[in-house]
């Protein structure tokens, strides 16, 4: 709130200011004969006083064009009552004087002292026409020559007064944003040192990771190719063995790819579409009931988008496979049909190998990987017992998303 009162504050001063000296002096002149004739003069000084944040130069400009007017007597000229107008000289250049522009700032200087050379004149310099002048309202009898260099010195020492003050109050100004400003920067980069330190943390964490499981799938892979040798002649014993090497080398292979994104480095999809049936066909030879159906016409869709929907199947299938035991049901469709990809994988099964025991991160992280590819994502219990569902839409090429749905929060 303060920055804000800050950066947009000073930008009502000059309008509010200029509708308070309006209304002051209709309220000051009501009743008065001359206040019909002498609405324009004031009306453009608080236009003078409203513009002088916004547009300076016209502020500027009407100040000295009001008075020369008045002292050539094409605009009513001040009265014994109204010549305290003049304040609007001293308001505008002190506004003036406060903004940032440095070249309008030295300008207010020359144009103060001709607007109150031409104010003392309006006020002073009498006419046979009209004889009502500053002379006669204090009944001065100095002259009109003394008069005028007064009263020009008295508007121009006003005028340079609120000029200095705007002078300084805007350099204060300037100063406090800029701390202001300081801060900010100052609290943004303890954010991003933060944030640089969490990311060194992760590289140093897939690194150690790394170097521990790929050491140990690599272990498997080995141990599992010469069981597979020594049990060749047990069918089913060699095939299981050759399935925990292919997916411990398959496992490998993410974890290496993994570390490199992690670390800026390899490419950002390492699987798409086309790796979606392979791990419906896993889960079909571990004795799951299995089956994955497609809908309309496939399109072009990122390649985000396609890590995305493999690893939400992924990680959908790896869930019922934990939580709903390998005598589960599940489908995978993909629908094309609509403007988009959508993807629903629902699952039903009562055995599962892993017990719930608290909340889990996977459909939290495939919400995430649903948005940040332009979807959205939501998982929970279906119509039945033991039904599971989830529901994602992912853009294609060339369809821009929607608003993200609402997700469920489910611990999964």
């Amino acid at each position: 709130m303060l920055l804000f009162l800050r950066r947009r504050g000073r930008h009502l001063v000059a309008p509010v200011a200029g509708a308070v000296f309006l209304a002051l002096w209709i309220v000051a002149e009501a009743g008065r004969s001359g206040l019909a004739d002498h609405v324009i003069v004031v009306s453009a000084f608080a236009v003078a006083i409203g513009l002088s944040n916004w547009m300076p130069s016209t502020a500027l400009g009407l100040v000295v064009v009001v008075p020369l007017l008045q002292a050539l007597r094409l605009l009513h000229r001040p009265t014994d009552t109204t010549w305290p107008e003049y304040l609007a000289i001293v308001i505008v250049v002190g506004i003036v004087g406060a903004g940032r522009s440095d070249l309008l700032r030295w300008l207010a200087v020359p144009v103060l002292a001709v607007a109150s050379a031409a104010a003392a004149w309006a006020m002073v310099v009498p006419t046979a026409a009209d004889p009502d002048v500053w002379g006669l309202w204090v009944g001065s009898s100095s002259g009109t020559r003394s008069d005028l260099v007064f009263i020009a010195l008295a508007i121009a020492g006003a005028s340079g007064i609120g000029w200095a003050v705007g002078v300084a109050f805007g350099a204060s100004w300037r100063i406090g944003l800029a701390r202001v400003r300081v801060v900010e920067a100052e609290r943004e980069t303890e954010v991003t040192t933060v944030e640089l330190q969490a990311e060194q943390e992760r590289a140093r964490i897939a690194r150690d990771v790394h170097d521990s499981l790929a050491h140990s799938l690599a272990v498997v892979v080995s141990q599992a190719q010469g069981a597979a040798a020594i049990a060749a002649r047990d069918e089913h014993a060699a095939q299981a063995l050759q399935d925990i090497a292919e997916v411990s080398r398959a496992a490998l292979g993410d974890v290496r790819a993994l570390v490199e994104r992690i670390q800026g480095a390899g490419d950002e999809a390492r699987h798409g579409l086309d790796d979606v049936p392979p791990l419906v066909e896993d889960m079909r030879e571990l004795g799951m009931s299995a089956m994955s159906e497609s809908h309309g016409t496939p399109s072009a869709v990122a390649p985000a988008v396609g890590a995305a929907v493999h690893r939400i199947v992924q990680e959908s299938l790896t869930n019922v496979l934990k939580h709903q035991g390998r005598t589960a049901v599940v489908r995978v469709v993909l629908d094309w049909r609509g403007p988009g990809l959508g993807l629903v994988v629902t699952s039903n099964g009562e055995a599962p190998l892993v017990e719930l025991d608290g909340p889990g991160s996977g459909i939290a992280g495939m919400q995430e990987r649903a948005r940040l590819a332009g979807g959205w994502l939501r998982a929970g219990t279906g119509d039945e017992d033991h039904d599971f569902v989830v529901t994602a839409w992912l853009p294609t090429v060339d369809v821009p998303a929607p608003t993200p749905v609402p997700t469920l929060e489910v611990a999964r």
